[in-house]
């Protein structure tokens, strides 16, 4: 595995789990929404810019771009 993946999946646990929070679901119902309104996707493919954003401006941008793929979530 290559030191990007490591950080990747590191920083998509993180992202998960913040966002599990200020949602007020579970990790797991968090991981199975980004999973399927595409969250998981866009971190992977903008990692390099997106890892470099607060925390806070993540979470803004995993819900739009998941409100944008069909997720009811705010």
């Amino acid at each position: 595995m290559s030191e990007r993946e490591i950080k990747l999946i590191d920083y998509m646990v993180i992202c998960i789990s913040e966002f599990a929070k200020k949602k007020g679901i579970s990790k797991k119902d968090a991981y199975n929404y980004l999973k399927e309104f595409k969250g998981l996707e866009f971190l992977d493919e903008c990692y390099e810019a997106e890892h470099t954003v607060s925390l806070n401006d993540a979470i803004e941008d995993l819900t739009g771009i998941c409100k944008g793929n069909g997720g009811t979530i705010e």
